[in-house]
């Protein structure tokens, strides 16, 4: 059987660490520049740094995006960045789409591994033959490829060419993420990492002769969002991602939360670990990891193209909100041998709330005590971003998540 990887997104040195604790065997990450998530608050060089750092520590790969597909304004720069990613972060590979891109990473940072993205539409053998003579180490699936076509692409090429493949999170509505709607209707390039998500908005047609008359298009009397398509979960198929000869698995996420990411990559990292200790195991709690994974933001779930051409049933046309059970509340940290956390949303004294650790307990708790950094109590924690101490009666661990169940 081929090594498996479960690779995580993080949107920041907080995330990326809850990626680490919480499961992951490699995180990738964007830089401020030539990442496909220019609204994601990203990474700067000395954060990146640290956290490449922290993820050796534990023997966890860390690989940073430069995925937009670029202009001639950014051949010179993205030379000088690669350059500062190799004297300053030592990531363990660069995920890349742009031939040009990849020609000067080739040229400036031999040493590095690069991986080929998802954006590069690599749907057949072929494609990953000629970026493996070119010497990229991986290629990433496109999203529209069955599990059929996956296995057809491992036996056909060479054995240490990497497939990763996503297997969790947002799906987008053109192929292979290369989008045009928000370029056109915003002037914002989905391809530069500016994306506005018009996937996610209403719309309505007008007929030629009817100006001004508005009519909705719609699957019931509520509207429809025609292109909002449901969230990616394959955790009920480990056996046949593993059958199909992928190498990593990829989450989908670069703009979510430590609470999100702690989810997911538990809940993987369990189900992949009990497949392989014993299949039957894994079977057995199907159930478990399905409720598990419902307990992050999401829009519904769908396998998406992995063993047929989505139909209805892949998208959502009377909302685009999320799915939402659980709210993030904080990450605990450990000061002076007191607990405390930066406080995400608010909770009060008296309240029920639950920790979940990073080896699959979920311990449900009272709030007994918050006290601000000045040792004041108080009833509750109002304020976004606030550290505060908290005593809720039993023992933490440093990077435990505390999360309240909504009704």
């Amino acid at each position: 059987m081929r090594k498996l990887e479960l690779l995580i997104p993080a949107s920041s040195l907080e995330v990326l660490k809850t990626a680490v604790i919480f499961g992951a065997d490699a995180v990738y990450i964007g830089g401020e520049a030539f990442g496909l998530r220019a609204k994601a608050r990203n990474f700067t060089i000395e954060e990146m740094a640290e956290g490449v750092v922290f993820a050796h520590e534990h023997n966890v790969k860390v690989y940073v995006t430069a995925n937009i597909l670029a202009h001639n304004y950014d051949l010179d720069k993205a030379r000088e960045y690669f350059i500062e990613l190799k004297e300053k972060v030592h990531p363990d590979a660069l995920i890349i789409s742009d031939p040009g891109m990849f020609s000067i990473a080739k040229e400036v940072v031999p040493d590095i591994d690069i991986h080929i993205s998802t954006q590069a539409n690599n749907t057949n053998y072929a494609t990953f033959n000629f970026w493996n003579k070119m010497g990229a180490r991986r290629v990433v699936t496109a999203r529209e490829l069955s599990l059929k076509e996956i296995k057809e692409i491992r036996d056909n090429i060479p054995d240490d060419m990497e497939i990763e493949t996503f297997i969790h999170g947002a799906m987008c509505i053109s192929y292979s993420g290369r989008c045009l709607l928000s370029c056109f209707m915003t002037g914002r390039d989905a391809n530069r990492g500016a994306c506005t998500h018009p996937c996610r908005w209403k719309y309505y047609v007008m007929e030629e002769s009817r100006p001004g008359e508005y009519m909705p298009v719609y699957e019931n009397e509520r509207g429809t969002y025609i292109f909002n398509s449901k969230d990616l979960c394959m955790i009920e198929h480990i056996p046949e991602l593993i059958e199909a000869g992928i190498d990593s698995f990829k989450v989908e996420g670069r703009m979510k939360t430590a609470l999100y990411v702690a989810t997911v990559a538990r809940t993987y990292r369990m189900a992949i670990d009990d497949y392989l200790k014993d299949p039957d195991l894994y079977r057995n709690n199907i159930p478990f990891y399905k409720s598990e994974i419902a307990k992050c933001t999401y829009r519904q779930y769908t396998t998406g193209f992995f063993f047929n051409k989505p139909d209805e049933n892949t998208q959502i046309y009377d909302s685009n909100t999320y799915v939402k059970e659980y709210t993030y509340l904080g990450i605990v940290d450990v000061c002076d041998g007191r607990y405390m956390i930066e406080q995400r949303n608010k909770f009060s004294v008296g309240e029920e709330i639950e920790v979940m650790k990073p080896d699959g307990r979920n311990i449900t708790v009272t709030v007994k005590e918050i006290k601000d950094e000045n040792g004041n109590s108080c009833e509750s924690a109002p304020h976004p971003k606030q550290k505060l101490f908290i005593d809720l009666g039993i023992a933490l661990d440093k990077y435990d998540i505390l999360r309240r169940k909504e009704e």
